[in-house]
């Protein structure tokens, strides 16, 4: 029971402290904590989640037994920008994104 979301478009130590808020909790419990947390990545954190709650629901699974299992927040590749400068120069800004996986487990 895994979901994997690719090439979020945000820097991955923002998304780790969504990550960190719901790894270890029950998966209901996570949905509910991430519907009030005030942060931008909260919303595609909660449908990575959601997707890998349907995702055990199809292998036949019990969704109330399920929590978070792991939490892996990656770097994904960094698009390069450039800024204009004084003088005629140029300095570089990344744009980061990250990759989001879940994994959820059944708990006994």
């Amino acid at each position: 029971m895994k979901a994997i979301l690719r090439n979020y478009r945000q820097s991955p130590r923002k998304v780790r402290l969504i990550a960190d808020l719901v790894r270890g909790k029950n998966a209901s419990e996570a949905l509910t904590t991430l519907q009030f947390v005030d942060k931008r990545a909260s919303g595609p954190f909660a449908k990575v989640i959601s997707s890998a709650v349907a995702n055990a629901k199809d292998q036949g699974k019990d969704v109330e037994k399920l929590f978070v299992k792991t939490v892996e927040v990656n770097k994904a590749p960094t698009m390069k920008r450039f800024r204009p400068r004084a003088r005629g120069s140029a300095s570089r800004i990344n744009k980061r994104n990250s990759h989001i996986s879940v994994e959820l487990g059944l708990r006994k």
